[in-house]
């Protein structure tokens, strides 16, 4: 189909000539003498491009033009006249065409074009499939009470230029808000730039954010730009913000304070307008009491706070997540999708998920690799936190039920992980040490019981 061209002209001559001419050029080409008959060509047959003439019988190449337009025509179509005009050009690209040749024509600039015709087209084709896996990579998977009410939160924030600061465990999706937030922002044309402030060492991370100039330092053999000249009227997303260091905190909350900067070794201020989306792991209000983060750095960036909740605290996404990457990863691999049984589903529900969301896509890309059958059993599983999972996940009463008793043992296993210290455990969770009372109280959980039993 990428090669295939079809030839509407009325002029039998012209349409044979081209004929022999483009199937000597290696493409597969087939004739029509209306617009009509092209319409109904079109309709059984995909074709790569369509040489169109504007002057036939019955309804004319334009004409011919926009029904193919509305009825979703895939192919490239160039427009051919023997007696063009800049007005009938005009129409004719804005109708959608790829170019528009004059008669008589030349026999190598009428194959050039259908060449470059045929490359922009399935150009155009990539283009559409890898923007399609790339929303598919960045969707938010749930139907949750929590991940609505995070979609709409997200809904209500991007239009704007406020700063947002996401909160939410390791592998909990916090990068994929952010992406979410800059893709329904009036950035989004704009690009998407990223920063692991953890994975970068003290020594480097300077230049990152700000670049540097040639001769900065040793080894600055040549200049470079940072992420916030990148970003400039666009979004920087700063991942684990919580791991920077002091000094690094202080210069970043200088160019969100005065929207410049100057790259390492420059004594010449660059001017930017960056919309700062950071996220961390953990909570800043301990690490300020613990004199790790600035508390002027935080209301800086805490404008909007976004909190990303755990996958235990919304198990009843796992199995539209499950049907998720299991389609996903089926495609990414040629593999058929697999049928997980209900008891293989009851089994991934049961489970905590310390990982979160990443935990759990890991596991199922590794059943979709690994396990042959079509048919994916709970014993089928790999080992879910170094156990292998139930052959079936407990029966509780109501869905609540289960969700608290899933609760109380995630905590009471941090708990006994921290020798009772609630402040340690709420720590080991990502959470403020109030909440994590508030949640023990509600859950039954004493902590008296609970420290003198890890005593």
């Amino acid at each position: 189909m990428s090669d295939s061209v079809l030839i509407v002209d009325d002029e039998r001559g012209i349409r044979e000539t081209l004929r022999a001419v483009l199937e000597d050029e290696g493409f597969e080409a087939d004739v029509v003498a209306s617009g009509e008959e092209c319409l109904k060509t079109v309709e059984r047959r995909a074709f790569g491009c369509v040489l169109l003439d504007v002057w036939l019988p019955g309804i004319d190449g334009l004409e011919t033009l926009a029904l193919m337009k509305e009825r979703g025509t895939d192919a490239a179509v160039v427009m051919i006249s023997g007696h063009g005009t800049i007005e009938t050009a005009v129409r004719a690209t804005k109708l959608g065409a790829f170019d528009f040749i004059e008669k008589p024509l030349s026999i190598e600039k009428t194959v050039l074009i259908v060449r470059n015709a045929l490359r922009q087209r399935e150009l155009e084709r990539v283009n559409a499939a890898l923007s399609e896996d790339l929303r598919d990579e960045w969707v938010m998977v749930g139907e949750s009470v929590a991940m609505r009410a995070l979609r709409k939160q997200i809904e209500l924030v991007a239009p704007t230029d406020g700063r947002v600061l996401i909160y939410g465990e390791s592998g909990t999706g916090k990068e994929l808000v952010a992406r979410a937030i800059h893709a329904r922002s009036l950035r989004a044309a704009a690009p998407f730039v990223e920063l692991n402030c953890s994975a970068v060492p003290e020594e480097l991370i300077e230049s990152e954010l700000f670049g540097h100039v040639r001769g900065a330092f040793t080894g600055a053999t040549h200049p470079k730009r940072g992420k916030f000249e990148m970003a400039d009227g666009a979004t920087l997303f700063l991942d684990e913000v919580g791991d920077m260091s002091q000094r690094m905190q202080a210069k970043v909350l200088r160019v969100l304070e005065e929207q410049r900067f100057e790259p390492v070794g420059s004594t010449t201020p660059m001017r930017v307008d960056v919309r700062v989306i950071a996220a961390t792991n953990k909570r800043l209000e301990v690490e300020i009491e613990r004199g790790h983060f600035r508390t002027d750095l935080l209301f800086r960036l805490n404008v909007i706070p976004f909190e990303v909740p755990p996958l235990r605290e919304r198990a009843e996404d796992i199995p539209l997540l499950v049907e998720h990457f299991n389609r996903r990863f089926s495609v990414a691999y040629k593999k058929k999708p697999k049928r997980f049984d209900p008891d293989a589903v009851e089994a991934l529900r049961g489970y905590s998920w310390p990982g979160n969301v990443r935990e759990l896509r890991n596991t199922i890309e590794r059943v979709v690799i690994m396990h042959t059958g079509a048919r994916v059993m709970a014993s089928d599983l790999p080992a879910l936190g170094g156990e292998e999972p139930p052959a079936a996940a407990p029966r509780f009463s109501s869905f609540r039920d289960a969700g608290e008793a899933h609760q109380r043992d995630f905590i009471r296993s941090k708990l006994a992980e921290a020798e009772g210290n609630v402040s340690r455990a709420a720590e080991l969770m990502g959470m403020d040490r109030s909440h994590l009372y508030r949640r023990m109280r509600a859950l039954g959980i004493n902590v008296r019981e609970e420290r003198a039993q890890t005593g």
